[in-house]
Order: C-alpha cells, then structure tokens, then sequence
C-alpha cells in the first residue's frame, strides 16, 4: 500500500513539474516510463493539447522512441492533422518497418481521411507481412465500418472470428454492424453456431444477450446474461446489461443487486450510481434514490442530469423547497433542457412562488413548445389564480403548436365552461371528441359535481351517434 502511495505521490510531483515547465517555458528531463505516463494522464483527462506538448518534449530526449511517435501520430490523428500524423508513422516506419500496430494505425489515418481505398490497399497488403490474420480482418472490418459499408464489414469480423473465437472486440463490433444493418435476428443463428463450436464463450454468450435484449425479448437476454457470468463472474459489463434486462422486467429489486455487483469488480461510475438511483426511484423509495444520486454528483459535480434527479425525487417526496435548489444546480450547468426548467417551475408553483413558476414554464415553451403537460400545467396555473381568460388564452396558442393534442382541446373546453363561454366550448369540444373521443373523461376532473357530469355526457353522447 506504501510503495502504491509513493508511486502515486511521484506521479503528481512529476505532473507538477512537467506543468511548471509549460507555464515558464524551462526544460526537465524524465525517463521514458514517466513521460509516458504523463501523456497517459493527459489523454485519460482530455487535454489532448497538452499530451502533444508532452509528446513533443518526450521525442527531443527520445528522438527514436516508436512508441512516442505513435502516440504522438494518434494524437495527431485526433484532431485531424492527417498529414502530420502520416509523416509520424512514415517516420516511425523506418526504425520498425515491420510493425503491424503502425501498419494498421496507417490504415486508419487514410480511412479518417475517407480515403478507403488507400486504407483497404494497405490491410490486404498486410497479410503478406504478418501473421496475426485475425487482426488485418479486424482492421479491415474497422475501415468499412468506419465507412458505413456494415456488411462488408461483417464479413471481415466473421473471418477473424474463425481464426479467433476469443476475439473480444471482433465479437463486439459484429454485433453492432449487424443490428446496424438490420440483420440482427438473422444475428441469433450465428451466435448459436459459434456457440454450438464453443459453449464457453462468455463473451459469445453476452452478444447474443444484447441481440436478445434490442428484440425486447427480456427474458431471453437475461438467460444469455447468466450464462455469460456462470463462465466469469468477473464480467461487470454483463452485470450491468443483466440489470438492465431487470429494469425492463421491472424487477428494479434484482436490477440493483446487478448494479451493485458491477461496483465489486470495476471502479464506481456517475452512471452505475444514476443506475441505482432511478430503481430506487422507481421503487417510490426516494430517500435511497436520492442517496445514490449524491454519490454520482460526488464523482462528477457537472453530471447535470443526477442534480435534476435529486430534485424530481425531492418534489415527488413533497420537498419543495429543497427541490428548487437541486433544480438551480442542474439549470447552471445546462440551461438549456426544458425538463430542468419543467421541474423548476412545479417546484416553485408549489412554493406559491408565482412569478417564478410563470418565469419557468415560459423557458419550457420556449425551449420546447411541443410540451403538451407544460401548457397544461402553466394554463393552470391561471385558472387557480381565477385569470381564466389568461387560462384560455395560453391554451389557445398551445393549440397552435400542437393542432392534434385532444387533451389541449379538453381543457380548452373547461375553462371556457368555467367562464361560462358555452358556444365557444361547444365547438372546442366537437374538435375534441373528433380526434380522440375516449379522452372526455378528462373534463370530469374539472367538474366532480354529478349533475354537471351527467348533463357533460348526454351532449358528449350526441357525438358518439
């Protein structure tokens, strides 16, 4: 554990060192290994600017290091300066002519370059070079995948797969191509075969779960999860597809116990941790949803989505107030999404802060005028407050946004009732009942009284002869 901390320890005062050098524009000198895992760590981070000055500082002490140059080519290659990064492995080439990773890595630059001819050229060519046949069909797949062309692709996965069925990636990529290409239950007699030839393939036995699994055959898929994870137990991807099945199933109980097993065997991620909130939520346990969804803003403050979650969660517990604050820290981070602003303005409506509540859902229409609830609600807000002018107006121009909305049409017809406008509410509810006569029945949450219900279905009677 000391010598693990002592490592890491070296590793920051490196960092610091290496940043002290940009910032004063000095030189230092590290070996090899730590350059490497410097330009490690910034690619890891997504300063992807400053792995290349590493990468650059690293080949003046190195100037014949391959692997710099390739790291180097790839991060060229990232931010499309093909040109730089074909000199770069062209470069390398001369001290390692022999290189399938640098052959391939060739390839790929002329296949970003949409240049699949080059590309292709380059792979064929391969097979008279190196042994490794699974992994130029591989490559070649990646470049006609890259380039759309999904069937061609399989083919070359198919062809890499018979030379090596534990070709993980190979597996993994097929699957894509072939739900891509519409063949995806076509997809199952394959991965019988392969299984039939090797039953203990888990990762085999994973795909077919996620062929199963996109046909919404859940109890399917589940199975093939389960055998994937009878062959390794240690296979966290199969354990969060599992849960995923249980989700679908609604089985949120056995959902989490999946999601938790992937936290035994691979580091903790916002995602796993939203994954446990949103079963707990759906399980109406609000207090356990909430708790998960605090530990997923622990491991990334900017994940948007798990602050707006506490807030939902805290306003269907009734927490209004604290909701409004979880929905303040979500909007900072994205003011753009109108399901924020839609929380925000319940919250505040809630709170009997009008002007705010008002404020919010004007946001909602704007950002999303097609938000049929946000009308709704926001007319209602008018109603309550007895503007029912206001009230019918805004659900007039919700109307013209979204002319086929019956439920728009019904509530028209209960304000209108309301303010005592019968004629005007006729002919919104002879529109109504046109495009979806079963949805009457929403008038009677606007008028319990029995007599006003009964006299509201003799005219709606009417309509049905």
């Amino acid at each position: 554990m000391n010598k693990g901390s002592n490592k890491s320890a070296e590793e920051r005062e490196s960092l610091r060192k290496f940043e002290q050098m940009l910032k004063n524009g000095g030189s230092c000198f590290f070996d090899l290994n730590t350059f490497e895992s410097i330009i490690t760590h910034y690619i890891e981070k997504g300063k992807f600017k400053k792995a290349l000055r590493a990468c650059d500082c690293a080949l003046n002490l190195y100037p014949y290091s391959v692997e710099l140059m390739m790291e180097k080519a790839n991060l060229l290659l990232r931010s499309q300066a093909y040109a730089d990064a074909l000199e770069m492995v062209n470069q390398a080439s001369l001290y390692q002519p022999y290189d399938l990773e640098l052959t391939v890595l060739k390839a790929n630059i002329y296949s970003q370059m949409n240049d699949l001819k080059s590309a292709i050229c380059i792979l064929e060519n391969a097979f008279n070079l190196f042994e490794e046949k699974d992994q130029i069909h591989y490559a070649i797949g990646m470049a006609y995948q890259d380039a759309s062309e999904y069937k061609k692709a399989i083919q070359h996965y198919q062809e890499a797969l018979k030379i090596n069925k534990d070709y993980e990636d190979a597996l993994y990529e097929l699957a894509y191509c072939l739900d891509l290409s519409g063949e995806l239950k076509e997809s199952l007699s394959y991965y019988q075969k392969f299984l039939d030839a090797d039953p203990y393939s888990y990762y085999a036995w994973y795909n077919m779960g996620i062929v199963y699994y996109k046909l919404n055959e859940y109890d399917k898929a589940v199975s093939a999860y389960e055998y994937a994870l009878a062959i390794n137990e240690e296979f966290s991807s199969a354990w969060c597809n599992l849960g995923n099945c249980y989700v679908s199933l609604e089985a949120y109980d056995k959902a989490i116990e999946c999601y938790i097993s992937v936290l035994e065997f691979e580091d903790p991620s916002t995602e796993i941790y939203c994954s446990i909130a949103s079963c707990y939520n759906k399980k109406k346990d609000f207090a356990a949803a909430i708790d998960n969804y605090r530990k997923a803003t622990k491991l990334d403050p900017s994940c948007d989505d798990a602050w707006y979650s506490i807030g939902k969660a805290l306003l269907d517990s009734e927490k209004y107030f604290e909701a409004i604050h979880y929905f303040s820290k979500a909007l900072k981070l994205d003011d753009q999404n109108s399901d924020y602003w839609m929380g925000a303005a319940e919250a505040e409506f809630h709170t009997g802060n009008i002007v705010s509540c008002i404020e919010a859902y004007e946001q909602v229409i704007n950002l999303d005028p097609q938000n049929v609830d946000a009308w709704l609600n926001w007319s209602l807000v008018f109603s309550e407050q007895g503007d029912t002018d206001k009230a019918v107006n805004l659900i007039a121009e919700g109307i013209s946004e979204n002319p086929d909305c019956a439920e728009l049409y019904y509530r028209a017809v209960a304000y209108l009732i309301i303010a005592g406008n019968y004629k005007e509410a006729f002919i919104y509810l002879e529109n109504a009942l046109i495009l979806d006569f079963e949805k009457h029945t929403l008038l009677y949450d606007f008028f319990p009284e029995l007599e006003t219900q009964k006299a509201l279905h003799k005219i709606i009677e009417q309509y049905r002869k």
